[in-house]
Parts: C-alpha cells; sequence; structure tokens
C-alpha cells in the first residue's frame, strides 16, 4: 500500500509546508502541487483525479458551497470500504483547511467527514490503512480541535465526537452557551465516562449530570437521564419520573425540536422521537421499560395528547414483539383505546389486539364495532376497520367473515406493490390472515376463487390465494379449475401443483394437466412435479425412481430431494443407506432432512431421533436478535419428534427452559413474531405432553 510521500521529497516538503499554513495562494492552488495520480484510490471507480476535481470544487465555490458539493468527495474517500488509502491521507490536510476555513459554506459537512475518517481509522482491519494517515492526522489534530470552540455552532457540534475524551467534553460543555450543542455535549458525556476505565472521569461526568437533572431545563433533564443510562443504567431507571414528567408535559413538546440535535444529523428530533430512544434505554431491563410506555399512555390520556399517546404505544409494541409478559399490561390498555378519540391511537390499539390473538376475545364486541372505522395513520397503510377485522379473526369470531377476502385485495387492487417498514404495526399478509381460517373456507371460497380468475396470470395475489389454497388442503377442492388454469405458466406452476395436491382425491382429474405442467427447467421442478403425479393417483414407481436417483446421484450441498423421497415411507427402504448417509455427514440443513426421511422410511425411532434432538436446543431460539435463530430447523425436528412419539429427559429439560424464557421465538420483529411464537410454543407443548 502506497504511503505519503517522504518528508525529503517535493510533495512531502510541499504538504509539510501547506499543513504548516505557509503555503501562499488558496487552497485551489496548492491542490496543484500534490501529485495525486500517484495515489491509491479506496475505489477504482473514483480515481485520484476525481478527489482533485472534488477538492478544487468546494475550493472555488466557497461560501456557496452546500452539503450537495460534498458529496463528490465523500464517494472519493468511500467510507464504506472500511479502508483509508493514501488518496485519503493526501487529502486529509485539504479537507481540514477547507473544514477550518470561516469563508466555507460546508463546513459542518466536512467536520462530519473528519469525525466518519477517524471512525474508520479506528475501527479498520489490519492493513486497510494508509502507514502515513496517523502521522498526519496527528500534524492536523491542532485544527481539528479547534473546531470544538469553532464560532459557528452547527460546526461544534458536528465536531463533538472529534473530542479526545472527558476531559476536552468537560472543557466544551463548561464553555458551551448554545443550547442546541450542550444537549450533546452532555449526551457525548455519558458516552465518554462509560468508554473511560477511570473512576475519576465517572466522577466528573456523575456530578454534571447530577446538577442537570436539579437544576436544569426540562429538555435538558430528559437528555442528562439519557447520559446517565450510558454509564449507570440502574441509576437512570431511578430517574423514571423525570422522564415521564418532562417528555408528558404538553408545553414542554416544542422545545425538543429546538435544540435536541445530535452529530450527523441535519434536523433536531422531535419528542416522539425521544419518547422511542428512552424506551430504548431499558430495553434490557423490559419491567422498567413497560413502566415507562404504560405511565406514559396514562399521562396522554389525561391531557388528551394523541402523539404522546401513539409513540408510547409504539414503544410497548416493540417491548411487546419481544416479552411476552409485556401482554398482561397492554392487552387492557389497548382495549381501552379503542374508543380513543384519535384515529391513530385506534389504529394502534386494534393492531396490538390482533397480533395477540385469542386473548383479546373480552374486546371482540368493540372490534366488531370498529369494522368500517375509516381512521388510520399517516405513516402505515390500512385502517382501524382492516386491523379489526383482523382481530377478529385471530379471536376466531366469524363477524369477521364478510368482505374479508376483498378488503385484503383492496390494497392490491391497482397493481402496486405494498411499503412498509418491518418492525411497524403493518397489515399482515393476505395468506397469513386467511391460511389459518381453512374451517371458514366454504364462505370465503367464492370470493378467492373470483379473484384469482380475475386477478389470474399476472396477478399481484396469485401466489398468495395459491398458498391459501395449499393450507386449506381438501376444503379447497372446489377451486380445481382456478388452479388448473395456472399450470401452464412457470411463476404460478408449482404453486398451483402444491394446491392441487393438498386438495387430496377431489384433484385426481388434474393428475394430466400436472404431469404437463410447465416449470421452469430445474432437475428439482421436475423431481417435484413426479411427486405430485404420483401423490394425485399416479404411478408410485415411476416417481420414486426419478426421486431416489436424484438423491443418489447428487453432491453437497442439496444432495439432491431428500425431502421428497421419505414421502415414500418404506417402498423407498433400497435408499435408507443414502439417506442415512447423507444424515450423518450432510451439512446442517440436510442433516435435519436426512433424519427426518429416514424415520419416515424405517420407522424406527433411532437414530434419526437423537440427531433431531441435535436441533432442539435452547440457542437455536434464545440466541439474541443480531445472532440469529435456527427456529426453522427446531420448529422442524419438534413437530417430527411429535410424530416419532418419543422424548429424552434432556430434550424434556431444553423444551421447559425454552417455554418459560420471556422471548418471543422468532427472529421476526412485526406481526409474524407472534405467529410463528404461537406455532413453536405449541409444537413444545405437544412434545412434552408425549409420555
Amino acid at each position: 500500500m502506497k504511503t505519503v510521500p517522504p518528508a525529503d521529497t517535493p510533495d512531502g516538503r510541499m504538504l509539510a509546508r501547506y499543513t504548516r499554513g505557509r503555503v501562499a495562494g488558496t487552497v485551489a492552488d496548492a491542490l496543484a502541487e500534490v501529485s495525486w495520480e500517484k495515489r491509491e484510490p479506496a475505489v477504482e471507480d473514483h480515481p485520484p483525479r476525481q478527489m482533485l476535481r472534488a477538492l478544487r470544487r468546494l475550493a472555488l465555490k466557497g461560501a456557496a458551497a452546500t452539503e450537495e458539493d460534498c458529496y463528490d468527495l465523500y464517494d472519493c474517500v468511500a467510507l464504506g470500504t472500511g479502508r483509508l488509502p493514501s488518496l485519503t491521507t493526501a487529502a486529509l490536510p485539504f479537507v481540514v483547511d477547507l473544514a477550518c476555513d470561516p469563508h466555507m459554506g460546508a463546513r459542518d459537512t466536512l467536520a462530519e467527514l473528519l469525525v466518519s475518517l477517524a471512525a474508520v481509522a479506528a475501527g479498520a482491519r489490519p492493513g486497510a490503512v494508509d502507514a502515513g494517515w496517523h502521522e498526519e492526522w496527528r500534524r492536523q489534530h491542532p485544527r481539528i480541535r479547534a473546531l470544538l470552540a469553532d464560532p459557528v455552532p452547527q460546526v461544534r457540534r458536528e465536531a463533538l465526537p472529534l473530542a479526545d475524551g472527558v476531559g476536552v467534553l468537560l472543557e466544551r460543555w463548561h464553555a458551551e452557551t448554545d443550547p442546541a450543542v450542550r444537549l450533546p455535549a452532555l449526551l457525548a458525556l455519558g458516552s465518554a465516562a462509560a468508554g473511560s476505565g477511570e473512576a475519576a472521569d465517572v466522577d466528573r461526568v456523575r456530578a454534571v449530570v447530577t446538577g442537570v437533572l436539579r437544576t436544569g431545563g426540562p429538555v435538558l433533564r430528559v437528555a442528562a437521564v439519557h447520559a446517565l443510562a450510558a454509564f449507570d443504567l440502574p441509576e437512570s431507571v431511578r430517574a423514571l419520573d423525570v422522564l415521564v414528567r418532562d417528555l408528558s408535559d404538553p408545553a414542554v413538546r416544542p422545545r425538543f425540536e429546538e435544540t435536541w440535535y445530535v452529530p450527523g444529523f441535519a434536523s433536531a428530533f422531535d419528542r416522539e422521537d425521544i419518547v422511542a430512544a428512552s424506551a430504548e434505554l431499558f430495553e434490557d431491563d423490559p419491567r422498567t421499560a413497560l413502566s415507562f410506555a404504560v405511565r406514559l399512555v396514562g399521562a396522554a390520556r389525561r391531557t388528551g395528547d394523541a402523539l404522546l399517546c401513539r409513540a408510547a404505544l409504539d414503544a410497548g409494541w416493540r417491548l411487546l414483539v419481544v416479552r411476552p409478559s409485556a401482554a398482561a399490561a397492554l392487552l387492557p390498555l389497548a382495549g381501552e383505546l379503542l374508543a380513543d378519540p384519535d384515529a391513530g391511537v385506534r389504529y394502534r390499539a386494534a393492531h396490538l389486539l390482533a397480533v395477540l390473538g385469542r386473548p383479546a376475545a373480552p374486546y371482540a364486541d368493540a372490534l366488531a364495532a370498529l369494522l368500517d372505522d375509516p381512521g388510520g395513520d399517516e405513516y402505515f397503510e390500512g385502517t382501524v376497520g382492516d386491523h379489526a377485522r383482523w382481530a377478529l379473526t385471530r379471536i376466531g369470531d366469524p363477524r369477521a367473515l364478510p368482505s374479508l377476502v376483498e378488503r385484503l385485495y383492496e390494497p392490491y387492487r391497482d397493481g402496486c406493490c405494498r411499503a412498509y417498514g418491518a418492525g411497524d404495526p403493518r397489515l399482515p399478509e393476505v395468506e397469513d390472515v386467511l391460511a389459518p381460517l381453512g374451517a371458514h373456507a366454504e364462505a370465503l371460497l367464492p370470493a378467492v376463487r373470483r379473484l384469482l380468475r380475475e386477478d389470474g396470470v399476472g396477478g399481484s395475489l396469485t401466489c398468495s390465494f395459491l398458498g391459501v389454497l395449499k393450507e386449506w388442503g381438501r376444503a379447497a377442492a372446489p377451486a380445481l379449475p382456478e388452479a388448473v388454469t395456472l399450470l401452464d405458466d412457470t411463476r404460478y406452476s408449482v404453486g398451483a401443483v402444491n394446491a392441487l395436491v393438498a386438495m387430496g382425491p377431489a384433484a385426481a382429474p388434474a393428475k394430466a394437466a400436472v404431469r404437463a405442467s410447465v416449470v421452469v427447467d430445474w432437475p428439482g421442478n421436475h423431481q417435484h412435479v413426479a411427486w405430485a403425479v404420483w401423490r394425485l393417483g399416479g404411478d408410485r414407481d415411476t416417481a420414486l425412481r426419478l426421486i431416489g436417483e436424484a438423491v443418489q446421484a447428487q453432491e453437497e450441498p442439496l444432495y439432491g430431494p431428500v425431502d421428497l423421497l421419505g414421502e415414500f415411507g418404506p417402498a423407498a427402504a433400497r435408499h435408507a443407506d443414502r439417506v442415512r448417509f447423507l444424515m450423518e455427514h450432510g451439512g446442517t440443513w440436510v442433516r435435519l432432512r436426512a433424519a427426518i426421511a429416514l424415520w419416515s422410511i424405517t420407522g424406527a425411532p433411532e437414530p434419526s431421533a437423537s440427531v433431531l434432538e441435535e436441533y432442539v436446543r435452547a440457542d437455536h431460539v434464545l440466541a439474541d436478535t443480531a445472532q440469529g435463530g435456527l427456529y426453522g430447523s427446531f420448529h422442524d425436528a419438534l413437530r417430527t419428534l411429535a410424530r416419532i412419539g418419543r422424548v429424552t429427559p434432556a430434550v424434556r429439560a431444553t423444551l421447559r427452559t425454552v417455554r418459560a424464557a420471556d422471548r418471543r421465538l422468532s427472529p421476526y420483529r412485526d406481526y409474524r413474531a407472534f405467529l410463528q411464537d404461537e406455532e413453536i410454543r405449541a409444537a413444545i407443548d405437544r412434545v412434552l405432553a408425549l409420555p
């Protein structure tokens, strides 16, 4: 990797003089003296000449420069690469000079860039930072640090992360007079205390925070609790009264948007943003987090503060999606809020009751009264009535059935895709609403069939409706003509095949159509079709030969359709040795499916049960979200163990641990978390009920 030029070369002497501020002329003049083409760029798409143009353009624009004028410079340093090559080292003194120039119009953006460069240097992998970078940064440090005391408040604020530890931040805190800089300085003090290994630093920051809590204004007091939480969470919990009081004071609300700025964000945070951030402080203390949300809802209801009530419900929702225990307090609260005058509050309350399902049954009448409620929320899709209808389906109340399919179809009528945030209280997918309603298929099927005919090829919900027919199984048999129609389209043919197989003997007349179905030309699809033809009454031996040969011949990573082979049961006995081999030597995914298939073929609990038990581990479902979790494998193993009918004491102990954990058994963080959690817990109960 190239480095900065040695001090005894022309380039090196030029950079040294320029760094000390003794170069005559402007930045634009000095730029011409660097041999840019000799520098290594961060990415080939942004070569050295582009860096030169970006810096020159900024210098020439001067006071007229804006954030947009810095975009080219950001492209050249390519922060996302995690690298600081020699080109970035060569550019650093010019970036610092522009950031320090009082006549530059984009100084706050350039200060933000310096913060980002420092972060990359601190976290870069070995060899990713040019050998001359750290020395160049040390040479520039006095000017960089001067930005902390810059006359422009926005520049001081963006430069706060460049402060070297608690001491410098305390100096800035005591010298700072601008409220929109004092607040982020207080937050930065909390983070610095958390990262310091010195007890004296923590004590000095604690004194500042305590003083603010005692004598500061309401917005700064809330910031003090956030700062305290960074290095002393238990003490911040004791300050919960401060948070609730100051966040729920309607007169204080506008003042958050006046002062709650943080580096890296151009706009201030409003009170509702701070409610969300405050709730996150206690994410590892669910009792405090729940108390915070419930108390804010109560305060909002007393003052008629709809925006606060929405934000508090959102905080409660984010807790509930992870912690099942939160339901005890939030369920009755949501039930009461169904009658709230604010549509956004009713929307959230109805959604919360919907995800909780049958426990919301006491509020069925109140939900039924909202079926035609057109209210909604400006940021979320659907209406109060849509969520109330879904809640009734989850409860099992037939009042949800009239017009249910039509209402579910409505968002897709214009062919547009839905947009939502994965963690928002969004409308469920159509199949997630309809699939559990097989007992009501007779009432719902006419609308599904009609929409399948109207939507048909290229329709937004064709795949979804086919999935619903599959889940309804034999009850969906009247829809056989609609499914057969889709067999000649590769986008839907596999889904149609699955729906027809699920319909059972009533779909036997479709056997020839399934055999002739048009699928994407991939071996797995052809094997799947052969299996389906057999299931509809076709020749078993033909299908078994094709699928068995595929399992025997194919190699890792998938080893062929071993899961389909298990469908043949004892008839596939001649392939048992191969399936056992895959169970013993395959990867994680293959081993599980081979174990299931082997039990189906041999009927012997062992060795399949022992392999399946490997997948029933607490860490598969209780891992942090960031680490993921093998929920699907856990669930598949549980279902098969329930069919085998054998469970060891060790598995029982594990399942009791998982069952007792106050964790949603799902990697999702929206309504799907509740559905998957219910399925897995039901499977756990079935296994624990085994003798």
